[in-house]
């Protein structure tokens, strides 16, 4: 029973995980009380650091992030000096695209988004550079090739000329495959115990009215690396379920929702259905049977609070501000990524 135990212990804490270092540029123009440029660095989906060019300067935002001046003096100094070097790039840049692209006024974003993924099993590793204007693709690095991708007819100029710098290219594919992954080896030490940490969630069952689907609510949650899903009879059920995103909650915690609709299940049937939740590197699944006893609802309100509340109402939490960079760029790592697929 004691060796039981342990290889559990030893499974919430020490299992395999895939790390990722993630950096976000953002220039923009025409966009009012909005800083021109924004630097955003994630460690596991986790913000780091942040620097804007209102501010000017490169700021820590986790505590551990304070360590990277033991492996590097004057760390804050040097990111500052390279974001500052960057804005200036990108106000260029823009107004590049702008002439490649026949415009003039009106607003216009350029987006980066670069790093590099690090698997502590295996030792697999990837890199990624990939660029973006006005929300569309525009140039991306292939690491196999050291060339570039021009998804886009306007981006074929840049693609040529990148191309070209087979030095810079050489650099880049040194940056992704050793340097980068080492400073996110150095990262994930620094916050080991908040990174590698796990915390299980509270699920709830709710349902907005009689007829609506019954929603699993998981909140609470870390990492994001999570499964949520119906059963009937022990089978995971996929017709009539509505998956939602994984989202923040302020704590840097993680909430999601899967509904399912029983409009074609008889009353006698709901107790053959579970939601199940599954936490990456944890054995045990936490199984929340369907009982209409346990179920929240909102019923008996007033007809002002139900004509007022949304379903989402229900179920999500207030959650911090995040800047709008960080959520634009995260939106654009999931079109970037079937791209290099």
């Amino acid at each position: 029973m004691k060796e039981f135990i342990l290889l559990l212990l030893f499974c919430h804490v020490a299992c395999p995980v895939r790390h990722s270092l993630r950096n976000f540029y953002t220039a923009s123009t025409g966009v009012p009380n909005f800083p021109e440029f924004v630097a955003v660095g994630l460690v596991d989906d986790v913000q780091t650091e942040y620097y804007d060019s209102n501010t000017q300067r490169a700021v820590p935002k986790q505590d551990w992030m304070e360590k990277a001046t033991a492996d590097e003096a004057g760390y804050w100094d040097s990111q500052t000096q390279i974001s500052q070097s960057n804005e200036q790039i990108f106000k260029v840049r823009i107004d590049t695209l702008k002439k490649r692209f026949n415009q003039t006024g009106g607003v216009h974003i350029v987006q980066v988004m670069y790093g590099c993924e690090w698997d502590d099993e295996t030792g697999d590793t990837n890199g990624f550079s990939q660029h973006g204007y006005d929300g569309e693709d525009f140039v991306v690095f292939d690491l196999r090739t050291k060339t570039w991708i021009a998804p886009t007819p306007q981006a074929v100029i840049t693609k040529h000329k990148w191309d070209r710098d087979t030095g810079q290219n050489e650099y880049l594919y040194h940056y992704f495959t050793q340097e980068c992954i080492d400073w996110l080896k150095k990262y994930v030490g620094y916050g080991r115990s908040t990174l590698l940490r796990t915390d299980l969630p509270s699920v709830s069952l709710l349902q907005k009215t009689p007829s609506s689907p019954v929603t699993c609510h998981a909140s609470g949650f870390y990492p994001n690396k999570i499964k949520l899903f119906w059963t009937r009879d022990g089978e995971e059920v996929h017709e009539d379920v509505d998956h939602g995103e994984i989202l923040h909650n302020h704590d840097g915690t993680f909430q999601k929702s899967v509904d399912l609709d029983l409009s074609s299940v008889k009353a006698e049937d709901w107790g053959r259905y579970s939601c199940v939740f599954q936490l990456y590197g944890v054995m045990e699944d936490i199984v929340t049977k369907l009982d209409p006893k346990v179920i929240k609802t909102n019923w008996g309100k007033t007809e002002i609070e139900r004509d007022g509340v949304k379903p989402s109402d229900l179920i999500i939490p207030i959650v911090a501000a995040v800047i709008a960079v960080l959520l634009i760029g995260l939106c654009m790592t999931a079109r970037w990524s079937r791209l290099r697929r």
